[in-house]
């Protein structure tokens, strides 16, 4: 018998699929859009890496299976800082990196067997595709959604360019951790995908196909308020303060305001002798992050202004300060301050001995004053003029129209969501496509003059960033003519955010060779939605949302017909390698920590026991050297030095083995750890199958499968049910992506043929076990089940049908009775499934165990459950 060579097999049939364009996607039939957030091209690819492109492929093979016609498309999002700074590192041009790294990853998808329709191929880098970000772009001009502004932004001093807000996390880059983001105010192009805002939530309901936790995650982001916009005159100025305030009810109660230190109004406001310190509290502010700003429990901070607006719900004056907790970046910037119920407010005006007014009680039984908090919930108006005794939940609404009837403050709604800042002072990405003229102003170029094409400077000291975009300093770059009035004109030297390249890539895998327009509306139509898109949790916000909104725009003006771009969205989990966290000193059971490895755990602590370290998942090793490590579970990735390498390892263990490995560890939303356990389970398996069949390969080949099912007994009619239990299970589990319990299904299948060949010859029912098991594995391990199919089949496993599933079979011929005297378990019985109830009642009470229970009693009651239970009450 032939040893399972992996080797051998698996170029075969890669070579094989390749010729045959199993994968090439037509646009005929019922089709299945499969795809993966396609990656940066960082280099070659580890297992953590490949998790979701191997569930790609398996559902795509499934897919194909079923008949549809299939788009499994793989392109590079290689513009931007990821690209960027790695090519900076190693002193080379982002171009030589980018295109160096593709063919690496390409080869080690090519390794796995993972099928991918290249002539579709897509890379972001090329002026064949960011054209089109550029004609995209200039839609959006024309339909008002870009726009050039100058404000505050985010600026990361590491990447030295600003950020969108979706890419600060907790104040930090998002690119780099250790990183806080400053404030700068600079002019920037921005998109107005606040014009989106409403349906950008309200579509997330349709979205049934995506994890709730997602949807929530863009629920708080895009955070929809309603309430009122009330305008606080200021004393002596004629000018107001316009205050955004979901608490309309609470307006009597607002006995000073807040601006935040970048409000625009705030120095032209403070009085000239406030002034040098309020501009001391502005410049200490900007150092602070939003999370440590917005921090619950945090002393608060803040400073007079010297001024003072007017309630104009009681004409009182209230003093206007500044304070760090009030953000310009939501509502309007400034806050009508209630502290009596708001506890912020209630926290700042205790610490600065500012009135509080109550002007909401709890329907039954008053406020104790002084408050020692706030008082947050519903309850009745209070202290409110005309609207006393009103419930604070109508009064809301009653506020509002009072304040538009006296001209004093109207309904409205605002957003957490803010406009998407698109512009990058860096190199690797796409020209804006717009001309600066002194006699015509900001004029876009014509679209065909399309594309602008990104400048190839050779020099890498010359694209290092420098708090300034690289294309200012070459004026072959940016000095033009103005299209409208031909005069010398400056190109803008600012690039796009990477975001937008991958906002709309799924659509250009439609058609993605037009070089008429970014994809034939008929194709996309055809295509769109994704029916399963799989990638990170991390993209909930930034590209998920980007994309929605994308999808929407490109709907309205006419370019698909699909108003929401992935119709089933599964986030997976990470894979995990086993980590050397460095030397401990173990005393007992007390284990003593390197300061290395404390910095690294994120620990404040220096010293743990065994037993927490066994809860956090680590072990202790003894290191070659004679000393004891600390292992841990880590995130794959080259720095930490547990990634396994993709090339490498097939070229060890073979392809088949790294997929099941990654699909059979465990449920693939969660994180899994790649072990040498998991290996060798896994080259285990794959070696009895190949030993099963192997071993019956000549009389698999003369043997024939046809049969008449109903005329199945014993061996053989279990053998069939057992196939098709495991046929639906399967069948289900991959299309849910439950691969794990597929797999493990299939293991159970596998242990049925080897018991039946222990004891049985082989025969048609094992034949077709067979044919249906290799089809089954097919997705799963590729390369062997085709090597094993074409010893019984000329044509690829992947253009046989899937089969179907025989209800019939799935019917129990027999069931257990469970049997009961005064309610415990006696004995059990095996009974057809047909049985009358007064047979099951005999036959249950001949049960030895039964009878013996039974004897010298009287029975009171029978109670009998069909198919399930019976239960004798005696006395």
């Amino acid at each position: 018998m032939e040893k399972y060579n992996p080797h051998a097999i698996e170029p075969k049939w890669q070579a094989y699929w390749q010729e045959k364009g199993l994968m090439k996607a037509k646009e005929e039939g019922e089709k299945q859009y499969v795809l993966m957030m396609f990656p940066y091209p960082s280099g070659d690819l580890h297992m953590g890496h490949l998790k979701n492109y191997t569930m790609g492929d398996v559902l795509a093979r499934f897919k194909k299976q079923q008949g549809y016609t299939v788009l499994h498309p793989m392109g590079w999002d290689a513009f931007g800082l990821p690209a960027e700074n790695a090519a900076l590192k190693f002193g080379v041009h982002p171009a030589e990196w980018t295109f160096k790294n593709i063919a690496s990853a390409k080869e080690s998808l090519r390794l796995m067997g993972i099928l991918y329709d290249w002539d579709r191929e897509v890379t972001t880098c090329t002026p064949e595709y960011y054209r089109w970000n550029q004609w995209i772009f200039l839609k959006m001009y024309e339909k008002g959604l870009v726009y050039r502004a100058k404000g505050l932004v985010n600026w990361c001093p590491k990447c030295q360019t600003v950020l969108a807000n979706e890419q600060v996390v907790d104040g930090r880059c998002w690119r780099h951790e250790d990183t806080l983001v400053e404030k700068k105010e600079l002019e920037q192009w921005y998109l107005r995908i606040t014009a989106y805002a409403d349906r950008l939530l309200q579509d997330l309901e349709q979205l049934t196909g995506w994890p709730e936790k997602v949807k929530a995650m863009q629920r708080a982001w895009i955070g929809r308020s309603e309430g009122a916009e009330i305008a606080f005159p200021v004393k002596g100025r004629d000018v107001k303060i316009p205050v955004f305030t979901t608490r309309p009810d609470t307006l009597f109660g607002a006995t000073f305001l807040v601006l935040a230190p970048e409000h625009p109004m705030l120095l032209e406001l403070t009085a000239p002798e406030r002034r040098a310190e309020v501009e001391a509290y502005v410049a200490a502010a900007k150092q602070k992050t939003e999370l440590e700003r917005e921090a619950l429990g945090r002393e608060k901070t803040g400073v007079f202004t010297g001024a003072y607006a007017i309630n104009p719900a009681t004409g009182e004056e209230i003093p206007i300060w500044t304070a760090d907790y009030v953000l310009y970046g939501y509502g309007t910037g400034a806050i009508m301050a209630v502290p009596a119920h708001d506890q912020r407010d209630f926290e700042f005006a205790r610490r600065f001995n500012l009135p509080v007014r109550v002007v909401i009680q709890p329907a039954e039984g008053g406020l104790a004053e002084p408050l020692e908090a706030a008082y947050e919930e519903p309850g009745v108006m209070v202290n409110s003029g005309p609207f006393d005794g009103t419930p604070s939940v109508e009064g809301k609404g009653r506020v509002i129209r009072w304040l538009e009837e006296k001209g004093l403050g109207r309904a409205r709604v605002t957003y957490r969501m803010r406009d998407w800042l698109i512009s990058r002072q860096r190199y690797w990405g796409t020209p804006i496509p717009m001309i600066h003229c002194e006699a015509c102003g900001i004029v876009p170029v014509p679209y065909e003059d399309l594309p602008v094409v990104l400048p190839e400077i050779q020099d890498v000291e010359e694209i290092r960033p420098k708090g300034k975009s690289p294309l200012e300093a070459h004026p072959e770059f940016y000095e033009t003519t103005c299209p409208h009035c031909g005069r010398p004109a400056r190109r803008d030297t600012d690039t796009m955010d990477t975001f937008f390249d991958s906002s709309w890539y799924y659509l250009r895998y439609a058609d993605p060779h037009n070089d008429r327009l970014p994809f034939d509306p008929e194709k996309a139509d055809f295509w769109l939605p994704v029916d399963q898109y799989i990638g990170g949790i991390e993209h909930a916000v930034l590209h998920l949302l980007y994309s929605r909104f994308f999808t929407k725009f490109l709907h309205d003006i006419g370019m698909v017909r699909v108003e929401e771009p992935f119709k089933g969205l599964f986030t997976q989990g990470m894979v995990m390698g086993w980590t050397d966290y460095g030397p401990v000193q173990v005393e007992g059971e007390t284990v003593r920590l390197s300061e290395e490895a404390r910095v690294r755990l994120d620990l404040e602590s220096g010293t743990l026991t065994k037993a927490e370290l066994a809860k956090m998942g680590a072990e202790l090793r003894a290191h070659e050297d004679g000393t004891t490590h600390l292992w841990k579970p880590a995130v794959m990735s080259k720095s930490l030095g547990n990634g396994v390498m993709v090339g490498p390892f097939v070229k060890e263990q073979g392809a088949d083995i790294a997929r099941i490995t990654i699909l059979f560890a465990a449920p693939p939303e969660n994180d899994m750890v790649w072990t040498e356990e998991g290996v060798s389970g896994a080259w285990r398996f794959l070696n009895r199958v190949w030993r099963r069949f192997a071993e019956d390969k000549d009389a698999l080949t003369t043997l024939e499968d046809a049969f008449d099912p109903a005329a199945l007994s014993g061996a053989d009619r279990a053998l069939y049910r057992a196939l098709h239990r495991t046929l639906k299970k399967v069948g289900e589990d991959t299309e849910n992506l439950r691969f794990n319990t597929a797999i493990a299904a299939l293991m159970e299948l596998l242990n049925a043929l080897y018991e039946y060949r222990h004891k049985h010859a082989p025969s048609p029912v094992y034949k077709r076990a067979v044919r249906y098991y290799l089809q089954m594995l097919a997705p799963f391990a590729p390369h062997l089940a085709e090597e094993v199919w074409h010893w019984l089949d000329a044509r690829s496993v992947f253009e046989v049908p899937w089969p179907e599933v025989d209800e019939d079979a799935l019917v129990e011929d027999t069931f257990e009775l469970v049997v009961q005297v005064n309610g415990r378990v006696r004995g059990r019985a095996v009974l057809p499934t047909n049985v009358g109830e007064e047979e099951a009642k005999q036959a249950a009470k001949a049960i030895e165990n039964v009878r013996r229970h039974l004897e010298g009693r009287t029975i009171v009651k029978e109670i009998y459950v069909p198919g399930k239970l019976l239960n004798i009450v005696v006395k």
